[in-house]
């Protein structure tokens, strides 16, 4: 990303930019008469999203007005896009939250996936940092999500299992981590064989692998994440239709997300022993491909007959889950963009989490409230796991019925996590299917900043950002 964050140098003016609300326009004309006819002529009202250029005595640039809506941390990114080249600086100066989400909106809104574009984009609006921000977290948090939206809008030709353990190892590299990947035929002698079954019908250049990546003090507490990396999703045997096959690069959001994550814990070394996790696949069509009604091992020991070959990500995590489960870690948490029952229940903004953790849902939940990415609690109903029931297995990887997708793939998850482990699920789509201020269509980050901010309060220094 390029740099629209700057610092005051001595001699380069920087044109005051005024975020106002509309009743803080009244008396912001009281204390500026000069500018009110001006304000006026031109029916400024500070209504949210509105703009006006106000010109100094020579003509030039003098100041900007922003109309904004009230406890929109977004509102900001609305603003660089609609600006002339320039330095900008915020007048006046926000308090400590307000200054960090002012730049980090700021630098959001200059966001785009740009590595098949060979024409440069015009020059950008710069800001001058604000004086109470605090700058390492506004860069970590924005390095992660723009990390989480380059690699879900990364086509699948160029982003398979190879590729998404390359990404694992270039940020393990940077941070002094340790990443090894268990790769086809090794997968089934380290016992990881829902892995294979899914990944084995790709090509060889694309074999199923789990990338495993470890940092920190081995006596700190632990934390794992596991993320489901279904490179390419085309359904398998069960193939989708092309509208819903289209979006399916995204269905390695989940493996986005806790690299990210990972991203942000590592660098503010936050006291904690992290695992990080992701079974990489392509969900493909072959001769090797797994079959509807086939039964599969699991690293667990339970078998699990194959419902629907498009309920791939739920056999990948079972291995992955197991395999975190069996260090006990102080805190567990999976992300995947699993089922579109979620979707279907809480649209494409709202994560769906699952947690039998009663202290570690309310936990999630507040943090996400209090820094605008909301989560929507849904329960691991008991009595719904009699629909995965099988006659001829120990599981069966779908219901047979049309309801609650989103909770018997979470019930399907809890049967390889064990009871008492603090453990959080989240169902996300990862994808903004429209552009707004600092979120433009494409792969998207959810609940990042709110999972950091609940890491960091259990075992370090809890966040502003």
């Amino acid at each position: 990303m390029r740099e629209v964050l700057v610092d005051a140098e001595d001699g380069l003016t920087a044109i005051p930019l005024d975020l106002l609300r509309r009743e803080q326009l009244a008396p912001w004309l009281a204390a500026h008469p000069e500018a009110r006819p001006w304000v006026e002529s031109l029916g400024f009202t500070a209504e949210p999203g509105s703009l006006i250029l106000l010109p100094g005595a020579e003509g030039r640039l003098a100041r900007v007005l922003a109309g904004i809506a009230p406890d929109d941390s977004w509102a900001l990114a609305a603003v660089p896009t609609r600006l002339p080249p320039g330095r900008y600086r915020l007048d006046p100066e926000p308090d400590p939250a307000g200054a960090e989400a002012a730049a980090l909106a700021w630098r959001l809104a200059d966001y785009s996936f740009d590595r098949y574009r060979a024409a440069p984009r015009p020059p950008a609006p710069l800001l001058v940092w604000p004086e109470r921000a605090d700058r390492a977290a506004v860069c970590r948090t924005a390095e992660a999500i723009e990390r989480v939206r380059d690699l879900i809008n990364t086509p699948a030709a160029d982003l398979g299992p190879a590729e998404l353990a390359g990404a694992a190892e270039g940020l393990a590299a940077r941070y002094g981590a340790s990443c090894r990947s268990v790769v086809g035929d090794g997968l089934l002698v380290e016992n990881y064989p829902a892995i294979y079954a899914v990944g084995r019908a790709a090509a060889l250049s694309r074999r199923p692998r789990l990338i495993d990546l470890r940092w920190g003090d081995p006596a700190a507490p632990r934390v794992t994440l596991v993320g489901k990396g279904v490179c390419f999703d085309s359904g398998g045997l069960d193939l989708k239709p092309s509208a819903s096959m289209k979006l399916m690069k995204k269905d390695m959001g989940g493996a986005a997300h806790v690299l990210g994550l990972a991203g942000m814990i590592m660098d503010a070394a936050l006291p904690v022993r992290l695992r990080v996790l992701i079974p990489a696949v392509e969900n493909a069509v072959s001769g090797e491909a797994m079959r509807p009604l086939d039964v599969l091992a699991t690293r667990k020991g339970i078998s699990v007959e194959v419902g629907n070959t498009d309920a791939e990500g739920r056999l990948i995590l079972a291995d992955a889950l197991t395999e975190a489960a069996s260090e006990a870690p102080a805190l567990l948490i999976d992300i995947a963009t699993l089922t579109g029952a979620a979707r279907v229940a809480l649209g494409p903004d709202l994560p769906a989490l699952f947690s039998p953790d009663e202290a570690l849902a309310a936990e999630v939940l507040a943090a996400g409230l209090a820094r605008e990415e909301p989560m929507w609690r849904l329960p691991l109903y008991a009595p719904y796991r009699r629909l995965l029931d099988s006659k001829v297995a120990d599981l069966s990887s779908v219901s047979d019925g049309p309801h609650a997708g989103a909770i018997t793939a979470a019930l399907f998850l809890a049967e390889f996590v064990p009871p008492g482990l603090a453990w959080a699920h989240l169902d996300i789509l990862a994808w903004n299917g429209r552009a707004r201020p600092g979120r433009p269509e494409g792969g998207e980050a959810l609940a990042l900043r709110a999972l950091f901010a609940v890491i960091a309060r259990r075992f370090g220094t809890a966040p502003e950002a």
